[in-house]
């Protein structure tokens, strides 16, 4: 039924074009002569050019109609993956455009016959050009509408409230690793996690790999997910929003802690250093692991087990229980022993923490 209504209407329509082309064809014809209609009808000519115009929409009109469909759906999906932040801004962006149209289109509302249709036309540009300039200067109007408000608070004497506590993101490689789950157990971390949808799908895509080990890292990082939205209890929020100019998943979590003022949880060493030099906040869970492992001295004492030889001659390496290394000089022979050594330095980096030491009897 609603099918058919449609047809009747895009019929219509046709038939109501057809009648507006052919009067202006007509209308152009008597200044121009390009034809001669002695002996039809004006009138005619008209009704007939629209009653052919109208059976060819009507033929065509599936094809408009699934065109509508298909452009609807594609309309639903984009507003389902765009933040509700870059849909005000389009939004008041079309309106001032629409708004700048219609002051200045109106001097040409007196031009005979196409006066009418400017006013469409410009008003379809200027709403492109305003919601394409609003959305590309977003970040801009977002620091203009804080400072406004800002100054507002001000002039009426209320103290601001400031929310120092951030969103945290977290990363793919933080999610599969798992020590973030602990961590959120122990209550260290505050306020909401956020998890975007395009971490979601690169985890979706690393489960469902063809690669038992990359399979198996990627159900491990779901199944994090899972006892985090579940067992936990903070606050978790999936953003749906993606950035389609954008290919890198580590530059679209930069991107998206811009936009939410947040930080990024990760233990990937190259974005830890990409998000620094771009201003954002970064909590590397690696960097925790260490700042909470037990000081070591120089001078201080401890039985080690030697496991293997170093890179350097006559070196051997042994681990701490928390897997720090331990380097000891002049160890290759007590492979397999365990041994007492002496610390005699401690290397640390953004990478960990490395022991140097030489055995006790030396």
């Amino acid at each position: 039924m609603a099918n058919k209504a449609a047809r009747i209407i895009i019929t219509i329509a046709g038939f109501a074009i057809g009648f507006q082309i052919m009067f202006l064809i007509l209308y152009f014809n008597s200044y121009l002569g390009f034809f001669r209609l002695d002996y039809l009808p004006t009138l005619a000519v008209e009704l007939v050019g629209a009653l052919i115009i109208g059976i060819i929409f009507y033929f065509l009109s599936p094809r408009i109609i699934n065109t509508c469909i298909k452009a609807k759906d594609w309309i639903e999906n984009k507003l389902q993956t765009t933040p509700m932040q870059d849909i005000l801004y389009g939004f008041l962006g079309t309106v001032m455009g629409l708004l700048l149209a219609n002051l200045f289109t109106r001097a040409f509302l007196g031009i005979p016959w196409i006066g009418g249709y400017i006013p469409i036309i410009f008003n379809i540009i200027m709403a492109y050009l305003g919601a394409s300039i609003a959305l590309k200067k977003k970040d801009e109007l977002s620091n203009i509408i804080s400072s406004s408000l800002g100054t507002l608070q001000k002039k009426k004497k209320k103290p601001a409230v400031i929310n120092l506590v951030k969103p945290k993101i977290l990363d793919t490689s933080v999610i599969i690793d798992g020590r973030i789950a602990d961590i959120c157990r122990t209550g260290f971390i505050e306020g909401t996690l956020v998890i975007p949808g395009f971490v979601l799908e690169e985890l979706r895509h690393i489960a469902d790999s063809s690669d038992g080990l990359k399979r198996n890292r990627g159900r491990r990082g779901l199944d994090i997910l899972n006892k985090i939205q579940k067992e936990l209890d903070i606050e978790v929020e999936i953003y749906e929003g993606d950035f389609d100019d954008i290919a890198e998943v580590d530059s679209k979590l930069v991107k998206l802690a811009q936009i939410l003022e947040g930080c990024i949880i990760t233990n990937d060493f190259n974005l830890n250093k990409v998000a620094e030099f771009q201003k954002v906040k970064v909590l590397n869970i690696n960097e925790l692991a260490n700042a909470v492992k037990p000081v070591v001295l120089p001078g201080e004492e401890m039985m080690v087990q030697v496991i293997k030889d170093g890179k350097e001659m006559g070196q051997g390496v042994a681990y701490l229980d928390d897997g720090t290394m331990i380097v000891v000089d002049g160890g290759k022979k007590y492979i397999g022993d365990t041994i007492e050594v002496v610390v005699t330095s401690v290397l640390q980096t953004a990478a960990g923490r490395m022991i140097f030491a030489k055995p006790k009897s030396l």
